[in-house]
Formats: structure tokens, sequence, C-alpha cells
């Protein structure tokens, strides 16, 4: 079941799991919350330029809904929902897709998944076909995989909580909480047909974003899942275990990566790069700036990246550069396109704004925002092939093998 699962993970698209992420599905966020060598959460000083929305026909219009629901509904409304629910309502009116509005309470959530650790049980989850939530992962050694937790396992409750009608995030921040306290899953099991109250303690969850081993004829292979604080240091650890087997050229698996941290795509970029511009941003002003490789060392094996519909916004940036500078070769197909960049604006009350603030391009100066990167050489991924109980096949991977053996020089 663990192995069926993990061959999930490359084209579910945006799988997001009580370890890692509370993100909707096909919002892509690149989330700067480090910039440079520094928080980047800025606090709000702004004073606005234009009419406010909050007119007394507006003010008046809302006391006046609230008044319809106090008088008629047959449910008990509450009064600070309603006000997120407002905040979130303006939000959703900027016509900025990856804009959200974030509770204090969400905020540190987002945060210290992207710092790389988090407080959790240790599972990747996220929806079937149907939309049911079920346990894509668990991880070794984690709360989960000790208390009995399988992959495959469907989340019915938390805490005694039906969870069928919440969404994917508010499951996520139900199963995580403080450090060893106790959680109660009950999960659905096909392999008995029967439902399983599971108490798990919570536990630090360090991030692990690498997957790797070698392949055969000498060729390496690293996929790497999101780019969080922790990705470089797995990376680099990675590649040296495989440059100590004799590795000959490497294949970056960037499927599905739907992105993460710019920094951290700059810092494994680094190790590929000579002293050379990496990406520039640019604001809503016309000011730009740039992100630079210093490191004199660099990787010098020969590259395959392969990609999908779902390699978005940092995972692009990476492919962007190593494809400008000529250090990789890109297999797969189109990438997804998001080329912005989005800052959190902190509010008075500890609470956040995230909104797209920047445009990133490559090297050469390639807007990446609604194009995406269309792949060298086109291999449409094979399902089929993938899922064949008796001869499972990843297609694209082995087009990238094959290319290395027949066009990498060794």
């Amino acid at each position: 079941m663990k192995e069926k699962s993990d061959k999930k993970q490359l084209i579910i698209g945006i799988l997001i799991g009580a370890l890692v992420m509370g993100i909707a599905m096909l919002i892509v966020v690149i989330g700067v919350v480090r910039k440079a060598n520094r928080t980047y959460l800025q606090e709000s000083t702004f004073v606005s330029t234009t009419d406010s929305v909050l007119d007394e026909e507006t003010v008046k219009k809302i006391e006046q809904v609230q008044s319809v629901f106090d008088g008629k509904s047959v449910y008990d409304v509450d009064n600070e929902k309603l006000k997120e629910g407002m905040i979130d309502g303006l939000v959703a009116g900027s016509g900025d897709v990856y804009a959200e509005y974030l509770t204090p309470e969400e905020l540190q959530d987002r945060v210290s998944t992207y710092n790389g650790t988090i407080y959790g049980i240790g599972v990747l989850m996220g929806p079937d076909e149907n939309k049911n939530v079920y346990i894509h992962k668990v991880y070794d050694d984690s709360p989960a995989e000790k208390a009995g937790i399988h992959a495959g396992d469907y989340i019915i409750k938390v805490d005694g909580e039906d969870v069928s009608s919440l969404s994917l995030d508010d499951i996520v921040s139900r199963v995580r909480g403080e450090l060893n306290t106790k959680v109660v899953i009950t999960v659905y099991r096909e392999d008995d047909m029967a439902e399983h109250d599971i108490t798990v303690i919570r536990g630090e969850i360090p991030v692990e974003v690498i997957d790797y081993k070698m392949l055969d004829d000498e060729i390496g292979y690293i996929h790497i899942e999101e780019w969080y604080d922790t990705t470089s240091g797995q990376f680099e650890k990675a590649y040296s275990d495989l440059e100590s087997q004799n590795m000959k050229a490497l294949v970056i698996d960037l499927r599905s990566n739907t992105g993460g941290l710019v920094k951290a795509a700059v810092d494994v970029l680094e190790q590929f790069l000579p002293p050379c511009d990496v990406l520039y941003i640019e604001d809503n002003t016309g000011k730009r700036t740039y992100y630079k490789a210093y490191d004199s060392d660099e990787i010098d094996v020969p590259i395959v990246i392969l990609t999908n519909a779902y390699t978005a916004s940092a995972s692009e940036i990476f492919v962007g550069a190593l494809k400008d500078y000529d250090k990789a070769v890109t297999i797969g197909t189109k990438t997804y396109g998001k080329g912005v960049v989005q800052s959190f604006i902190s509010l008075y009350d500890g609470s956040a704004l995230k909104l797209t603030t920047e445009r990133y391009f490559t090297p050469s100066g390639t807007a990446l925002d609604g194009n995406g990167i269309d792949p060298d050489i086109e291999v449409e991924f094979d399902s089929e092939a993938y899922y064949d109980e008796e001869n499972p096949v990843d297609n694209q991977l082995e087009e990238a093998v094959n290319y290395l053996k027949d066009k990498g020089g060794y």
C-alpha cells in the first residue's frame, strides 16, 4: 500500500498534507516568507489612495444583512466568523487569485511549514478523485506510523468531529496542534472495510522534501517535492551521497513540485551555477531586484529535469535558470506558468494579508506568468504503464535515462 501511495504523488498535482501545508488545490503559492536572509513579513503602513469600499451605503447593507441573519436564520450565527468572512470576501474581490487573509493561527502554521518543522503526526494527505481525503503517505518513524495509521486510510473524523464537509485546510489545522498532545484520528480502511479510532501523539516533524536514489548506469535521481528553508541542505546531502557512489549523470524530478520559497530555489541553483544572475523580480512600480549566485563551485554532470503541468512557481525559477545557462535538458510536459511572487503583510492584530506584489523573470528576461516552460523533449505521462501491477514503468523517467545514456557524453 505504501509503494502504491508513493507513486501517486507524481501525478495527483497539488497534494497538501497534515505534514506539509495548508494550501488549496491548484492555488500555487510561492509565499515569500523569507527574502534574501530576512523574514519578509511586512507591517501594513500603507495609506489607501482610492475611495474606501466601506462607504455609507455598504455599511448600511452590511448592517441589514447581519440583521436578517440575526432575525431569520435557524442557525446560531457567529459574529467573529461573519467578520472574517467579510475580509475574505474583500480579498476575493481583489481579482488576485493568490491573495489570502490569514488569521494569526493560520499565519503561524504557514511560517512553521516554510521553516521546515511543524508539530503534527507525520503524514501527507490529499483528495482522491471523489474529493475524499485520504492518507497519501506515512513518513518513516513518524507518530502516525508508530500509532498504526496506514497509507491509503481515509480520514473520517478528527477528535470525534466528522470532517467530510470540511476543507482540506480545515482538516490540516485540526490534525496539527501543540507538541506532545493527543489527537484521535478516525480512519476508514478499505482492507477490512471498517473504521478505526487511532490515538496519535503529535510530534516535531521535520519536513522531508528530498527523495533520491541511484539508478542503473550510475545515473542519480533526485526528486524535489517542495522548496522550503531545509531544501538546499537536504539536496546537498543527497547529491554528496550520489557523488560518493560515482554518479555520472543526474535526473532532477520536479513533476508536481508546485513551488515554495524563492530563496530555497536560489540556494539550490547556487550549487549548479557560477557567480551570475539567477532571476530578477519587478514590483508594481517597475523596480527590479536581482537574485544572484555567488558560489564559484558548480555541479558539472549531464542533467535532465522532469517537468509536468504542476511544475510551478519556484520550480519554474529553477528550470528557467538552468535552461538559460544551458545546464540542463527538460523532458516531460509544459510547466504551469506561475511567474508572480506573493508577500505576507502583517496586520495590527497578528493576522496577515498575502497578496501578489511582484512578477519574476528568468535571467534572460523571459516572463513565465501565464506562459510556462515548454520541455526540450515532450513526453506525455503514461499513467496506464505507471500503474501496471505486474510491470510498472515511469515512461518519462525512462526517457530521461535513455537520453542521458545516448547523449550524455559518458
